[in-house]
């Protein structure tokens, strides 16, 4: 533990680690694109420097795995040597999504890539499944052609070697992944100048990267991530109960019981009363309805006022993860219940994976596939017409499977359909009518609820207000994703100005990044790695009227 606090302290001094929001940061002394040209060196990370093995998350000595039977690489041999990094196999093949659950580890360590990387910054020290497609897009808009490459050649090799694109690579993820972005980071980098030295290569990259692809894709009609008899999909972890290794600390659970005991009526069953102290009997008991206070620490010492967190909020807390919203009320307090729904936005992403694939397919003269894949998202269309669309509303909403219901309020993702192209031109214009609910000075909010949590208003981010921005312009609103663009890029640079930083996420009330957050993480991190991408695609959308995505 020394050994990594000291290493995490020399990196920070050296620029290398950004520090969170709540440190004060130094007035700009370069022009914001300077700024975010610099930064993509800053957040570059390998698997063969000292950088990437810090975990800011857990105060573990630093590991390194490699896939199981991997040679070490000579790089990896000389960083194990100069950072005295712990470098192991994985103890066995991993062929699936979860079919390995790293918690068993000796010591939870960084996943090896095999390419340079670029992640978000602060506490977030590794490559993120969601996050990197708008990192991606802001590479390639900055002319980091091979950078851009190397992070979806590294995604590749996660699906190869550990079962799918995963949350992030850390060993304690590997039971979960990220909303689906593959197919379109694919589909980016083929579009992108000089990602391939002809067409002939391009084509045989593809026809490498085809099965994979599509292995990916397959996660999600997994039995575990199919929304009940929907034909839709949910968000999913396959680590089983209990609290996620990430958040191993004591309060984040507390904070939860509290509030739930506050707010009796939003308890949907997420609640177990238990002794702090149990004997033998109640331990075995709460291993199955709770969590296993034997083996998790953060799960014995999650208890406030005679209760406990149910086995059920465990699951729906852990779905809730994959899903990149941690943390939202849309999915019940704390995102609870997450995994008794179909969200908009996952199944719009699949849609729009499976045309993907299907545009593959016929670049690769699979005629069978075409047809494969234009059936998969004919059938994901209908299914998010019957149950996510709401005609007298104009809106997409989240759908619980579990009680037939739709979602308490709206949510950003509602304008995801446009993005993928799921949506008719006069669904498009119901949603689009809309607006208002979410725009605000900023830009737009992530939702219509001030829960307190930072996935839900007055709070906006980069990822929703570019795909809510881009299926605008995509279905000729091109006013309103021009004023959203404008709003969005004007708040990123006000606060570079004031503050000499980019943040993961702003006010969109206030146009600032004072964000006050009072139900889950607390912090701003500064960085910010899917911020800079979008921010530099909202430019370029200010510039021109773009044609596809």
């Amino acid at each position: 533990m020394k050994r990594t606090r000291l290493l995490s302290r020399t990196l920070l001094s050296a620029g290398l680690l950004f520090s969170c929001g709540a440190l004060a940061a130094p007035p700009p002394r370069v022009p914001i694109d300077t700024y975010i040209a610099r930064a993509w060196t800053t957040l570059t990370r390998s698997t063969s420097d000292c950088n990437s093995v810090v975990d800011p998350k857990l105060h573990t000595t630093p590991a390194l795995y490699l896939p199981y039977g991997m040679p070490v690489p000579a790089d990896v041999r000389a960083m194990q040597a100069h950072c005295k990094v712990d470098v192991r196999n994985l103890p066995r093949p991993i062929t699936a999504l979860g079919s390995f659950d790293g918690r068993g580890l000796p010591v939870q360590g960084l996943l090896y890539l095999p390419h340079p990387y670029v992640v978000p910054g602060g506490r977030f020290n590794e490559m993120y499944g969601w996050d990197s497609y708008f990192i991606e897009l802001g590479l390639l808009a900055d002319g980091r052609v091979h950078l851009a490459r190397g992070i979806v050649e590294n995604f590749l090799f996660e699906v190869q070697h550990y079962g799918g694109v995963l949350n992030a690579n850390r060993t304690y993820y590997l039971t979960r992944s990220q909303p689906p972005f593959l197919a379109e980071m694919v589909r980016a980098l083929l579009a992108a100048p000089g990602a391939f030295p002809s067409a002939a290569a391009a084509h045989d990259w593809l026809a490498q990267a085809y099965p994979l692809i599509v292995r990916n894709y397959e996660i999600w009609t997994r039995p575990g991530h199919r929304a009940g008899g929907t034909g839709l999909a949910r968000f999913w972890d396959y680590g089983g109960h209990g609290p996620v290794p990430e958040m191993d600390t004591p309060g984040y659970w507390r904070g939860v019981i509290r509030w739930l005991l506050a707010h009796p009526a939003q308890d949907r069953g997420y609640l177990v009363k238990a002794p702090l102290h149990p004997d033998a009997a109640q331990i075995a008991a709460l291993a199955h309805n709770s969590c296993n206070i034997a083996h998790s620490a953060a799960c014995a010492r999650a208890w406030y006022g005679g209760y406990r967190l149910s086995a059920k909020f465990y699951e729906g807390d852990r779905a809730m993860r994959e899903s990149g919203f941690d943390t939202t009320f849309v999915f019940g307090p704390y995102g609870g219940s997450t995994a008794d729904y179909a969200p908009v936005g996952l199944n719009a992403l699949l849609y729009r994976y499976a045309l993907d694939l299907a545009g593959f397919a016929h670049r690769l003269g699979l005629a069978q596939d075409v047809r494969r894949w234009r059936a998969a998202a004919d059938a994901r269309r209908a299914a998010m017409d019957k149950y996510l669309w709401h005609p007298r509303l104009g809106l997409y909403l989240d759908y619980d499977f579990a009680s037939s219901r739709p979602a308490a309020y709206p949510f950003v993702t509602t304008f995801w359909p446009l993005w993928a192209g799921a949506a008719s031109p006069a669904q498009a214009r119901a949603v689009r009518s809309h607006l208002a609910l979410f725009d605000r000075r900023g830009g737009l909010m992530t939702s219509t609820l001030d829960s307190g949590a930072q996935w839900d208003a007055p709070f906006g981010w980069a990822p929703t207000n570019w795909l809510a921005a881009k299926g605008l312009a995509d279905y000729g609103f091109m006013d309103d994703a021009h004023r959203i663009a404008r709003q969005f890029t004007a708040t990123v640079h006000g606060v570079y100005r004031r503050r000499g930083a980019i943040y993961e996420k702003y006010d969109m009330r206030t146009a600032s990044s004072d964000v006050v957050i009072k139900a889950g993480y607390t912090q701003n991190v500064v960085g910010f790695g899917w911020t800079n991408g979008v921010y530099l695609r909202l430019r370029r959308l200010l510039r021109q009227t773009p044609a596809s995505h």
